[in-house]
């Protein structure tokens, strides 16, 4: 059986471990009425799914990745996740100065990448 590239396992498991994230995050926006503190005993709940996850990722990728490459992806799929979450679970639009903000700091991720010789 092949073995899974490093990068795809790598940014699978971090795509995974960042609607975790989100959703122990930004999820119980929508339960406001709900008390604080259990509130934050589900969050921690979720959490621990993307530990699981977010851990495993980052050991994987290391090697194949740099400390700040594996960063930088995390960053450009917790906005991706993020926008996607936002629209359709909290019904919240993104604005085009959110999506213009998104996209600097996509482009970011190409002076981490881009190899300067």
């Amino acid at each position: 059986m092949p073995q899974i590239p490093v990068p795809v396992t790598t940014i699978g498991l971090l795509i995974l471990s960042n609607v975790f994230m989100t959703f122990a995050w930004y999820g119980h926006l929508k339960f406001k009425t709900a008390p604080l503190f259990a509130v934050i005993l589900i969050s921690w709940g979720i959490a621990f799914f993307e530990y699981l996850l977010q851990v495993p990722a980052n050991r994987i990728g290391h090697g194949h990745f740099s400390a700040a490459e594996l960063k930088t992806i995390q960053e450009v799929i917790t906005l991706t996740v993020f926008g996607i979450f936002s629209v359709l679970y909290l019904r919240e639009p993104l604005a085009w100065n959110h999506l213009v903000g998104f996209a600097l700091i996509a482009a970011g991720a190409f002076f981490v990448f881009h190899r300067w010789t």
